[in-house]
């Protein structure tokens, strides 16, 4: 039987270095350019418009029509293929809008308008703030379903704890490496993006619950074994189902990912970093550190020791 537990200082030193680097990134971003991430239009206020043409268009060239129509910093990029453009402005009325689109025309010849968007930064602020109350109410209905559907098990607190801070873990890395990849490529975080963390959140639970769920069936069945054991013995029966049910849904992701739409990529990558840290964080995080609190030991430093079983049905 692989010994998973025991190993688990470098589950944790893993961990922490993958959560420190992204938090650099985070506040690297936050310094230079006044936010963790590149924000889109749905929390800074303005317009997006995603505008094709018959022959391909260098972003560069776009972008210089909207300076002189007065828009100083207007943000273009490509959106998959090289005569889709998208571009990113200041909020603009229906009236400078036809004026806009006549420019356009005039220098690259028919234009097709595929997406126009307006929003103010109160609906991004909004949003945000529903955000964090959704996940601070998440993290209370876990606790309390985790404290009562243990609660035949001693310090069932411990396991409600355990899958917060485990949840917290997942969101952690993904907000990092999101840090990251919005440096390097210049990705933002729209509303799409909020609601990719929520999702992640489902993610990280499923599995831990599972887990925790065999290791309480498992306790009263090896009363003589250390809670360690116990726990081990719990994730190698468990295993092969987690694995075959989150790489079903990773493969479809990545099928998106590659073959989807260029509006839904960034989306389909956060949940794909969320389910992949949550099927992680439940093998290598979630019940080490339930054995590390169960049994006085965080970074498995007494490997080889015999402690009874910590966790018993009342």
């Amino acid at each position: 039987m692989f010994h998973i537990v025991e190993k688990r200082r470098w589950y944790f030193l893993f961990s922490s270095l993958v959560i420190i680097i992204g938090l650099a990134a985070l506040i690297y971003s936050t310094v230079t350019t006044g936010s963790p991430f590149k924000l889109a239009i749905d929390f800074t206020g303005g317009s997006l418009w995603q505008l094709s043409f018959d022959q391909p268009v260098q972003p560069a060239e776009l972008r210089q029509v909207f300076v002189e129509q007065g828009f100083n910093d207007p943000a273009v990029t490509t959106l998959g293929e090289a005569n889709t453009l998208q571009v990113r402005l200041p909020p603009v009325d229906e009236e400078e809008k036809p004026v806009l689109l006549q420019a356009v025309e005039a220098r690259f010849g028919n234009t097709k308008e595929l997406l126009f968007s307006s929003v103010g930064p109160a609906i991004g602020r909004e949003v945000t703030q529903a955000a964090f109350v959704a996940i601070l109410a998440a993290s209370v209905a876990i606790l309390g379903f985790m404290v009562f559907a243990f609660r035949k098990v001693q310090h069932p607190i411990r396991y409600g704890t355990v899958a917060i801070l485990a949840m917290f873990h997942d969101l952690a890395l993904t907000l990092g490496v999101f840090s990251i990849l919005s440096l390097l490529f210049d990705w933002e975080a729209d509303a799409l993006f909020l609601t990719a963390l929520l999702t992640v959140i489902s993610f990280s639970m499923q599995d831990k619950i599972v887990v925790f769920d065999r290791i309480r069936e498992n306790s009263p069945k090896y009363r003589g074994e250390s809670f360690s054991a116990i726990a081990n013995r719990s994730i190698m029966e468990t295993i092969h189902r987690s694995l075959a049910t989150q790489l079903n849904a990773i493969f479809v992701m990545v099928a998106i990912l590659l073959f989807g739409g260029a509006t839904i990529k960034q989306f389909m990558a956060v949940m794909l970093m969320g389910l992949a840290s949550g099927t992680y964080s439940s093998i290598f995080i979630a019940i080490p550190l339930l054995v590390g609190w169960t049994e006085h030991d965080l970074l498995g430093t007494k490997d080889g020791e015999t402690s009874p079983a910590a966790v018993q049905t009342a």
